[in-house]
C-alpha cells in the first residue's frame, strides 16, 4: 500500500507544501474570484470541516506582496495560467484574519480574547510603523492595538486602520481575507451576550468593507449568511456564496474525481463504498462533495490499520449542540419529521439563508434551515424526488451514515434526559405489583413520546426500556448472563428486594404482539433466566416480563 504524508488538522498552505505533504488541488479558486474583479465583498458560506481556512491561507500565499509563493503553487491547476500570476502572484499588500477562536462564556472574556487575536495580528504587521508619513494618531493606535490595549472604539477599527495603512505604505490597494467571521456572535448568541458582540463585529465590518478606497477587494467565509442588515449594514457590492446558491461548487469539499484519485493513490479502492456511504451526500449548488475532513482521517487511520472502519471523525470535533437545542425547542412538533430523516427519507421545508443569531429559535423553520446551512442536512436534487417541490420549499435528507449516527446518539442522549423528568411512578408501581395491562398502557405512553429510529429495531426499545429506569434509584443490567442464556434487561430494587427480568421482541405486524409476547416468556422459561436469583429473593418477588413491539405499540405480559 502507498504511503501518502495525509495532513490531518493542518490547515497552513506554505506548511503542507514546503513538506510534501498530500495535497488535493483547489488552486483554480483563485481564478473563479478574479473573474469579476469589480466585486468588493465575496461572502462564502459552508459547514465546518470543509476547508475554508486552508482555501483562504492558499489565497493569502498567492496574493501576498511579501512572499515569494512560486515553488509553492508549482504544479497546481493556477499555475498553468501565467499571464494571471504574473499580474496577481505575491502582487498585492494581504491582510488574514481568523476569527474562529473568539470565545467565552460571557463578553469580557470573548472581547479579551478578540484584544489578543488583534495583538496578534498587529505583531506580524510592525514593520509599518517603520513609514516614515504614518500619521502620528495612527501610529499610537497602532501602538495601542499591537499591545493589546486599546479601547473598544480601536478594537472596533482595527481592520480599518491596518488597511489605510498598508494602502498608503505600499501604494495599492490591500486584499483582506476574513476567516470564519461569524464565530464571535455565534458563541455570543449561545451564552448570552449576543448585542455586545454584534457591535463590534458590525462596526469592524462596517468600517473595513463600505466604501473603503484602501480595499482591493475582501473574501470572507463563515459558516452561515448572518443578514445583511444586522451585520453588513451598508456594504455595497457583497455578493454571497452558500450552498444553496454557489458557484464554487468544487473548490469546497471533494468531489467524486477527487476521491477517486486519493483512493487510487492512497491503494485504497476497496474502500470506495465505505467512503460513499459514510462521508458522502452533500450537495452544493449541483456539486455533491464528500466531507474532506473526514475522508482525509479515515485514509490516514485505514494506511495505519488496513482493518480500520469508517468512524464519526466530525462527532469529535464539536458537541453537535445545535442538533440538542433543536430537539429540546421543538419536541414533539418535529418528531416525526426526524423519525422520517432517520428512516431515510425526506422531508419538504422552508430555507431561509439570511438569519440572525439571534433569532435562530424563533421558528421551526429556522431551526430546519440551521441544520442545512451547517451540513446536518442536504438537498435532493430534483431527478431524485417522486413529485414537484413547491415553491420556496427545499427537500431535506440526512446526507450520509456519519450525520446518521449523530443525529441518533444525540437523540439517545435527550431520550436518557428527558426520561429522568417525565412522571414513571405508575409504570414503576404497576412493575412491582405485577400489573402487566397498566405497565402496557404507560409504557405505550412513552412511547408516543419518543423519537424512533433505525426502523424500530430492537436495539431502539432496548435502549428505551433501559432508559426508562436509568436514573431512577435502580439497579439496570443490560444482555447479562442468566441461567442458559442472555436476557434482555434487568432491574433490581435493592431497597425492597424486588427484581424485574425483561425479554424484548419485535414483531412485524400488531397482529403478532401477542404471540411475540409469548414466545419471550416460553424463553425465560425454556432458558432459565430466572434461577439466579432464587437464592436471593422470595420466588414472589421476581418477575418475568415478555414485552413485543410494533413501532409505538407494545404489549407487556407477566410469566405466571
Amino acid at each position: 500500500m502507498p504511503e501518502l504524508n495525509i495532513p490531518v488538522g493542518v490547515s497552513d498552505f506554505r506548511e503542507i507544501r514546503q513538506n510534501g505533504y498530500y495535497y488535493i488541488d483547489k488552486s483554480g479558486l483563485i481564478r473563479e474570484l478574479l473573474k469579476n474583479t469589480a466585486t468588493k465583498v465575496t461572502l462564502i458560506t459552508r459547514p465546518r470541516r470543509f476547508g475554508k481556512t486552508l482555501s483562504m491561507s492558499m489565497l493569502e500565499n498567492f496574493f501576498d506582496i511579501r512572499k515569494d509563493s512560486r515553488a509553492w503553487f508549482e504544479g497546481l491547476e493556477i499555475a498553468r495560467d501565467s499571464e494571471l500570476c504574473q499580474a496577481w502572484m505575491n502582487q498585492w499588500p494581504t491582510v488574514f484574519f481568523s476569527l474562529k477562536d473568539i470565545d467565552g462564556l460571557n463578553f469580557e472574556s470573548a472581547y479579551g480574547q478578540l484584544k489578543a487575536q488583534i495583538s496578534e495580528l498587529y505583531k506580524k504587521y510592525a514593520y509599518l510603523l517603520e513609514y516614515d508619513a504614518i500619521d502620528p494618531d495612527d501610529k499610537q493606535n497602532f501602538l495601542d492595538l499591537k499591545a493589546g490595549r486599546a479601547g473598544e472604539v480601536q478594537v472596533s477599527r482595527a481592520l480599518s486602520l491596518l488597511l489605510r495603512i498598508m494602502e498608503a505604505y505600499y501604494q495599492k490597494p490591500v486584499i483582506l481575507l476574513l476567516d470564519e467571521y461569524d464565530v464571535p456572535v455565534a458563541k455570543a448568541s449561545s451564552n448570552g451576550y449576543y448585542e455586545q458582540m454584534l457591535e463590534v463585529i458590525k462596526t469592524m465590518m462596517s468600517t473595513a468593507l463600505k466604501d473603503n478606497s484602501c480595499l482591493r477587494f475582501a473574501v470572507i467565509t463563515g459558516c452561515l449568511k448572518i443578514a445583511k442588515e444586522s451585520i453588513f449594514t451598508g456594504t455595497n457590492n457583497l455578493v454571497s456564496d452558500t450552498i444553496g446558491t454557489s458557484g464554487l461548487n468544487e473548490y469546497f469539499g471533494f468531489t467524486q474525481k477527487d476521491v477517486d484519485r486519493l483512493l487510487e493513490d492512497a491503494g485504497a479502492n476497496s474502500q470506495a463504498e465505505n467512503i460513499k456511504v459514510w462521508y458522502d451526500g452533500y450537495r452544493f449548488g449541483n456539486f455533491e462533495v464528500y466531507c474532506p475532513w473526514d475522508v482525509m482521517n479515515y485514509l490516514r487511520d485505514f494506511q495505519q490499520n488496513p482493518e480500520a472502519r469508517p468512524v464519526s471523525y466530525w462527532k469529535n470535533t464539536s458537541d453537535n449542540a445545535i442538533i440538542r437545542s433543536f430537539i429540546d425547542y421543538a419536541g414533539g412538533a418535529i418528531t416525526k419529521k426526524l423519525e422520517t430523516l432517520l428512516s431515510g427519507g425526506y422531508i419538504l421545508q422552508h430555507i431561509d439563508e439570511n438569519l440572525t443569531y439571534d433569532y435562530l429559535h424563533s421558528s421551526e423553520d429556522n431551526l430546519w434551515s440551521v441544520l442545512y446551512l451547517t451540513g446536518y442536512l442536504t438537498g435532493l436534487r430534483e431527478e431524485e424526488l417522486p413529485g414537484v417541490v413547491p415553491d420556496g420549499m427545499t427537500a431535506l435528507r440526512i446526507p450520509n451514515e456519519e450525520i446518521r449516527e449523530i443525529f441518533e446518539t444525540t437523540i439517545r442522549k435527550w431520550f436518557d434526559d428527558s426520561a429522568k423528568t417525565w412522571n414513571r411512578k405508575d409504570l414503576f408501581a404497576s412493575i412491582w405489583q405485577g400489573d402487566s395491562e397498566a405497565a402496557t398502557e404507560e409504557i405505550n405512553k412513552l412511547l408516543r413520546r419518543t423519537i424512533s429510529y433505525h426502523d424500530y429495531r430492537e436495539d431502539f426499545y432496548h435502549a428505551f426500556l433501559a432508559g426508562i429506569f436509568t436514573g431512577a434509584g435502580y439497579a439496570v443490567e443490560s444482555n447479562k448472563e442468566h441461567g442458559e442464556g442472555r436476557s434482555d434487561i434487568v432491574v433490581s430494587d435493592y431497597t425492597d428486594g424486588w427484581v424485574a427480568i425483561f425479554e424484548i421482541k419485535y414483531s412485524d405486524s400488531p397482529e403478532e404482539l401477542e404471540t411475540d409476547c409469548e414466545k419471550a416468556i416460553r424463553q425465560m422459561d425454556e432458558r432459565m433466566y430466572a434461577v439466579e436469583y432464587e437464592e436471593q429473593y422470595p420466588a414472589e418477588r421476581i418477575l418475568c416480563y415478555g414485552i413485543s413491539f410494533f413501532k409505538k405499540r407494545c404489549l407487556v405480559k407477566k410469566k405466571a
